[in-house]
C-alpha cells in the first residue's frame, strides 16, 4: 500500500469527526506503525518523548476504531486500513471503488443502464426504467453487506432511506 495514499485517506476519515487533519506527529505515527516501529523509534524521528508518542498514538487509533466500527491496535492497523481503503465507495458521476493495492478503478455501476447522455437527461424517466433501478439497488444491498458495510453505510452509498435497508433480506 502506498503510504502517501493511506495517510491521505485516513485524513478524510477522520477530519469529519475532528474538525482537523493530521498533524505531523500522527502521519509519523502511522506510517511508523505500518513500518513496525516501536513509539520510541518513532518519537526519536519527531522529537518528543516516547511517552508523548504512544499516548498520540492511543488516541488516534481510538479515533480509528470509532470511525471504521471495529477495533484498531497497533498489530492490525494495516489490515484494517486494507480493508478500509478496499470497501471506501465514492458515488459521484461514476460509482467507484479504490483499491489500495492497484493503481485501477473498477466501477460498481449502480444502475442497470449505461449513464445518460447530456441530450438524455431532458427525458423523464419512465417507470420501467425507475423498476429496474430499485430491482439493482436491492440486490447491491445483499452484495454490500457481503463486502462488511454496515446499514448506515449501504443506505448512504445507496440514497436509500435506512428502514428500507434494514427491511431487506
Amino acid at each position: 500500500m502506498d503510504t502517501a495514499h493511506i495517510l491521505q485517506f485516513v485524513d478524510e476519515v477522520l477530519s469529519p469527526k475532528t474538525g482537523k487533519h493530521l498533524n505531523d506527529l500522527q502521519r509519523k505515527i502511522i506510517k511508523g506503525i505500518l513500518n513496525r516501529h516501536k513509539y520510541s523509534d518513532i518519537a526519536g524521528t519527531y522529537g518528543c518523548t516516547a511517552g508523548h508518542a504512544k499516548d498520540v498514538g492511543y488516541k488516534l487509533l481510538q479515533l480509528l476504531s470509532e470511525v471504521f466500527d471495529e477495533a484498531v491496535d497497533k498489530g492490525n492497523l494495516e489490515s484494517v486500513l486494507e480493508r478500509q481503503l478496499n470497501l471506501k465507495i465514492n458515488l459521484g458521476d461514476r460509482n467507484t471503488t479504490y483499491f489500495g493495492n492497484s493503481n485501477t478503478i473498477n466501477y460498481i455501476n449502480a444502475c442497470s443502464e449505461v449513464p445518460t447522455t447530456s441530450t438524455e437527461k431532458s427525458q423523464p424517466p419512465n417507470s420501467e426504467s425507475q423498476g429496474n433501478k430499485n430491482q439493482v439497488k436491492i440486490e447491491a444491498v445483499g452484495k454490500l453487506r457481503q463486502l462488511g458495510l454496515s446499514d448506515e453505510q449501504i443506505a448512504e452509498v445507496l440514497g436509500l432511506a435506512l428502514e428500507v435497508v434494514k427491511q431487506m433480506d
